[in-house]
């Protein structure tokens, strides 16, 4: 359990004297909060298919992503270790730069549909180890996270959302995976990377901004 004058900064623990939670925030740190994954936090990931990382850079700049791909994309190595793929985007590494460069990231696994949430806070890096690349065909980099901090969040405010469809763009088991739309836009041809040469073509040709949005639109990207 955490120790409630470790885990809260003294912003946190100001506001909880203003707003008269200092005990049950400390009540709260001491019965939920846990320094490693418990079983019911490992088993909660493995059935999740994506989540929400956020991350700062030197700066401490922040950003939000969401993270997709197939369930169980986030593996659980160890209560205080877990792995997770990147997978191809848009170029921007704008996540990965942050990890890259100050580590501290958070994990927010949800469920819309029960509904119900994990939260972990840890330390990460970046790697492109054969090892860890094999356990995720497709994927550009592995990140590790060694996990400082993990509990069950209230579900009391998640509206309930019913599942459609998985994404069309997660890998397949051999790290295949359909070429994206958007980079069939006219405008960005001359800039995409090397691995991209000739994939427009093959996936239907040159397409304006317009139409891409057109398609966007219609949920047909």
């Amino acid at each position: 359990m955490a120790d409630p004058t470790e885990f809260y900064s003294a912003s946190q623990r100001k506001i909880q004297a203003e707003q008269d939670s200092e005990n049950l925030a400390g009540a709260m740190a001491a019965t939920i909060v846990f320094d490693e994954l418990q079983e019911d936090h490992s088993e909660f990931i493995a059935s999740r298919d994506y989540f929400f990382l956020s991350s700062v850079n030197a700066d401490g700049e922040p950003t939000v992503s969401y993270k997709g791909g197939s369930v169980g994309f986030v593996q659980v190595l160890s209560p205080k270790k877990l792995v997770f793929p990147s997978f191809d985007g848009n170029g921007m590494f704008y996540s990965m730069g942050n990890v890259a460069e100050s580590g501290k990231i958070g994990l927010l696994f949800i469920d819309m549909e029960t509904p119900h949430r994990v939260r972990v806070q840890g330390t990460a890096t970046v790697s492109q180890g054969p090892d860890l690349m094999k356990r995720f065909p497709g994927s550009n980099m592995v990140v590790e996270v060694e996990v400082t901090s993990a509990f069950i969040n209230c579900a009391r405010y998640i509206h309930k959302h019913k599942r459609l469809e998985s994404s069309k763009y997660v890998p397949d088991e051999e790290g295949v995976q359909p070429f994206p739309s958007w980079k069939r836009i006219d405008l960005l041809q001359e800039a995409l990377p090397g691995k991209d040469a000739g994939e427009t073509e093959g996936a239907g040709g040159m397409i304006t901004i317009e139409q891409y949005q057109e398609a966007l639109a219609k949920g047909e990207s």
